[in-house]
């Protein structure tokens, strides 16, 4: 009787067969890995850029529209006229009049009802991120969320109100804890300061381990890293 469990001899495959294949996708792998990412941002910067050219399009005369003289279209044309606008009214803003007619704007909109809580909002959200001098997303810290023991990155978002201190009897921090894989949705939380574990990573570095899943790993800016 022969045993079934031997395999017939024969000619077995060329083992750099197997070697090829596993080359093969290397190098679909590596090349995925170095396309996608250049495809995504050109496609996003293009999209941004056309989405201006076309709103300053509306906006500005034909006379001073680079296409009327330029047998081609020029991109990029709507992003220096925004740039140069938004320049001029800070130069307009900065002085005398442009501070007095900013505050008899703010209170016109102000006595408006609906629109004056959200201008209000934003406009304080923005001068918070833009402040040269504040601490808001500039910091990126390790919480206990959303239970004992599980961590999660968050970013430092400002000082705790008076009134939030005075009703805990506690020093909280108010933190911002973005969702994965989309950072621009998450939650505001108010955590006592010793429960929290301030980390080196800067705040690009968090991001870019947010978006990727945890993929993309920021270096480790530790003490023992600096030693062999």
């Amino acid at each position: 009787m022969t045993d079934s469990s031997i395999e017939p001899a024969g000619p077995k495959p060329p083992r750099f067969h197997h070697s090829l294949g596993r080359r093969l996708r290397g190098w679909l792998v590596a090349g995925i890995l170095v396309v996608v990412p250049v495809a995504l941002t050109a496609y996003i910067v293009w999209q941004l850029v056309g989405y201006f050219d076309t709103l300053v399009e509306r906006w500005v005369p034909a006379s001073l529209n680079p296409e009327t003289y330029l047998p081609f279209k020029l991109p990029g044309y709507g992003v220096v006229v925004v740039v140069i606008g938004l320049t001029l009214i800070g130069a307009v803003t900065a002085s005398l009049i442009g501070r007095w007619a900013v505050r008899l704007s703010d209170r016109i909109i102000a006595r408006t009802p609906i629109v004056s809580g959200l201008y209000g909002a934003i406009k304080q959200i923005v001068e918070t991120v833009l402040a040269q001098k504040s601490d808001t997303f500039r910091q990126v810290v390790l919480v206990e969320y959303p239970r004992p023991e599980a961590w999660t990155i968050a970013f430092v978002c400002g000082q705790t109100h008076t009134e939030v201190i005075r009703n805990v009897g506690e020093e909280l921090i108010p933190l911002y804890v973005p969702t994965t894989p989309n950072p621009t949705s998450g939650f505001l939380l108010f955590v006592p300061r010793r429960q929290v574990k301030p980390l080196k990573m800067t705040v690009e570095e968090a991001l870019k381990l947010i978006v990727s899943l945890g993929i993309v790993l920021p270096p480790d800016r530790g003490v023992d890293a600096t030693k062999d």
